[in-house]
């Protein structure tokens, strides 16, 4: 099967009610990002030193070499900017998240303690702050093991929740397929959490940022001073809360690293920040573990028989009635590049509709003339198909006196003896006056014109029997 893997759909239009705790209309999470002692250094087994997320804006590794100017900016962040946020958090008593480096922590003890006695959470950040898009999958599984040992050693408990940050494309099945975590956050694909399933076990994503994060002032053309993240921070703030205030509650992450935005020049801008948040009463400040047991408790996963991941016997069973007595649409629909964004009623009748329109005409034409009369003889011998039979009551055609059954198979003659199929009309959409005045009125258009209303009616139809038969 031809299938894409990415999920380009995601809640789409209607995303789901997060029922935050209290009625809040906007949940915020703060991270702090804890990898001073354990980035990239020779001293730590590394071939070359660190060069990323610093002041030296573009560095360059040293192989084989220590950096001394690298080693001492990272070593501010552990020094000076840890503290300077953990007094912005513990005066305001804002929880906070810090995605621990396990090496790292276990280099800092005193912060360990205070982060403890604070009531943050702990989760992993990996073994090392490396790389690992070039690693194998063993070697990247066997540090998260390694990560996951040292992690209980030094803290006293195993993490909950995971973030590599320089990930691979293998991280988050990995982290899924060792069933130790509540969530992994290496995703920045929505504003809300979300399940993915790697074989029978769901795994919950709590997605994170690298636009709300202070990682931008160490890229180029990233922020250049305090008033631009303050700025950004609450621009973003304010319209996810106004959506929420509007119905649809969202999530939002602010990331932060100690070495950068602990510089007293970035924590002003911080500071601002927190006392802004703290004049809302309708926010709620969370860990990212409350997030994630919140999210499984309301919104557990759910198993359901996704239409991509149908095989061919089964999706035509399925679908192959979808248009009238046309199989070999649904047939022609599987071998598509079929993925997430088809499991929906819109999704399957794009890839359906593809399939009919590029048909020749003489194709199109015998799906239009496997359509039945409306009220027609197959009707009252109640030989139709479950689906027309319902759709046609809908519209009480079910129903009919004398009289309008007489009108309708004089329609009925009238048009086929014109254009030679059958008046197709998506009966959900009207009542029997509608029906019979468009019923009229398209005896009157000239046979292209109707073959394409007639098309574009069957598409109709089926839209409307695949959105009684997918979930939303």
């Amino acid at each position: 099967m031809n299938r894409y893997p990415r999920d380009l759909r995601g809640y789409g239009a209607t995303p789901p009610d997060p029922k935050w705790p209290g009625g809040a209309k906007l949940a915020l999470q703060f991270v702090i990002n804890y990898e001073e002692g354990g980035e990239n250094c020779i001293l730590h087994g590394d071939e070359a030193s660190e060069a990323f997320l610093s002041e030296i804006v573009g560095a360059q590794a040293w192989q084989g070499q220590r950096h001394w100017n690298m080693e001492t900016i990272y070593d501010y962040g552990a020094r000076a900017g840890f503290w300077r946020l953990h007094r912005l958090f513990t005066e305001r008593a804002m929880p906070v998240t810090v995605y621990g480096v396990a090496t790292a922590l276990a280099r800092g003890p005193e912060q360990v303690a205070a982060m403890q006695a604070a009531g943050w959470e702990i989760a992993s950040h990996g073994l090392k702050w490396i790389e690992y898009k070039d690693s194998s999958e063993a070697a990247e599984r066997a540090d998260i093991d390694e990560a996951k040992r040292l992690h209980q050693a030094v803290t006293g408990e195993a993490p909950r929740g995971w973030y590599t940050g320089r990930c691979s494309m293998n991280t988050v099945r990995l982290i899924a397929e060792d069933g130790g975590f509540d969530y992994v956050a290496d995703s920045y694909a929505d504003e809300l959490p979300f399940w993915m399933r790697f074989g029978s076990r769901h795994q919950l994503v709590v997605p994170y940022t690298l636009d709300a994060n202070d990682m931008r002032f160490a890229t180029p053309q990233g922020f250049n001073s305090g008033d631009q993240f303050f700025a950004y921070l609450k621009d973003s703030f304010d319209l996810l809360l106004e959506e929420g205030r509007a119905g649809a509650p969202r999530m939002m992450s602010v990331g932060l690293h100690c070495r950068l935005v602990g510089r007293p020049g970035r924590a002003q801008s911080l500071r601002r920040f927190l006392d802004y948040v703290a004049g809302h009463d309708d926010v709620w400040i969370a860990r990212r573990i409350d997030i994630a047991r919140h999210w499984a408790a309301t919104h557990p996963p759910t198993a359901w028989e996704r239409p991509s991941g149908m095989d061919r016997e089964t999706f035509v069973a399925r679908f192959g009635g979808v248009f009238e007595h046309s199989p070999w649409i649904a047939e022609k629909a599987h071998g598509l590049e079929l993925g997430p964004a088809h499991d929906c009623a819109a999704g399957l009748h794009n890839a359906l509709a593809r399939v009919f329109r590029l048909a020749d005409a003489e194709d199109r034409l015998t799906v239009l003339k496997a359509h039945p009369d409306l009220a027609g003889k197959l009707a009252q011998a109640k030989r139709l198909t479950a689906e027309s039979t319902a759709e046609q009551a809908s519209a009480g055609l079910d129903a009919l006196t004398d009289a309008e059954r007489a009108r309708f198979e004089d329609l009925n003659a009238l048009y086929t003896g014109r254009f030679g199929f059958p008046f197709i009309i998506a009966v959900r959409d009207h009542d029997k006056a509608s029906i019979l005045a468009a019923f009229e009125r398209r005896l009157g258009n000239d046979a292209e014109a109707e073959f394409a209303e007639a098309c574009a009616q069957v598409e109709r139809i089926a839209l409307h029997r695949l959105k009684e038969m997918l979930p939303e």
